[in-house]
């Protein structure tokens, strides 16, 4: 059975763009489209969507989620960004898109929204990075500046082959393979925030 999927964002280009993405995958449907908030909620009441993918700026940009946001039980809500959010404002939502990552990894986060999410209940993701270790979280914050292996591993005084297998365990433990992504997912869970370590010379942190 597909997901059925209701996008509201304002921009027809990023709409058309989003549609065609998710029309290729056989586990998502797109079954309507809207522009702003006046119809979201009878268009949700027509289409019973699983999983409702909303562009944050059409919202009153509070720290809590709007009380107009009434989703039916079992609905998920997906905020798809472009632009910056404060992560505690994100972190009200189910999970987080960006249109800046590949196809295969938005796909991946909408057809696993129940995985991402405890119970169908706001906020899981925030749990997922306890499963890090100290020094995954150190490199995932590093690639999310922009740094590339070569450069985290000086920075962190480890090799560059530590830093890839590091990078590959992240990737497996997030299930996130994009920059863009792992950028979102690290502001989600306040770890741009943690102080990198005091490296030194010692390598026995690797």
């Amino acid at each position: 059975m597909k997901l059925k999927i209701l996008i509201a964002e304002p921009s027809q280009i990023i709409v058309e763009g989003l549609q065609s993405m998710l029309h290729d995958s056989p586990r998502l449907d797109v079954v309507s489209t809207v522009g702003d908030m006046s119809v979201l909620d009878e268009r949700i009441m027509a289409h019973h969507p699983d999983i409702v993918v909303l562009n944050p700026c059409l919202l009153p940009y509070y720290s809590e989620m709007p009380a107009n946001i009434d989703l039916p039980d079992g609905v998920f809500l997906v905020a798809l960004v472009y632009q910056y959010f404060e992560p505690s404002y994100l972190r009200n939502f189910d999970a987080v898109i960006d249109i800046r990552e590949p196809k295969q990894s938005i796909i991946s986060t909408l057809t696993n929204i129940d995985r991402l999410t405890d119970d169908g209940g706001r906020n899981a993701a925030s749990s997922d990075a306890t499963e890090l270790t100290k020094r995954e979280r150190d490199v995932l914050v590093l690639v999310a500046k922009g740094l590339m292996s070569k450069e985290i591993a000086e920075q962190l005084n480890i090799s560059i082959h530590t830093v890839i297998s590091h990078r590959k365990n992240i990737t497996k433990k997030t299930g996130i393979k994009s920059v863009a992504g792992l950028a979102v997912y690290a502001m989600l869970n306040n770890l741009m925030t943690e102080p990198m370590p005091d490296t030194g010379s010692n390598k026995d942190y690797e």
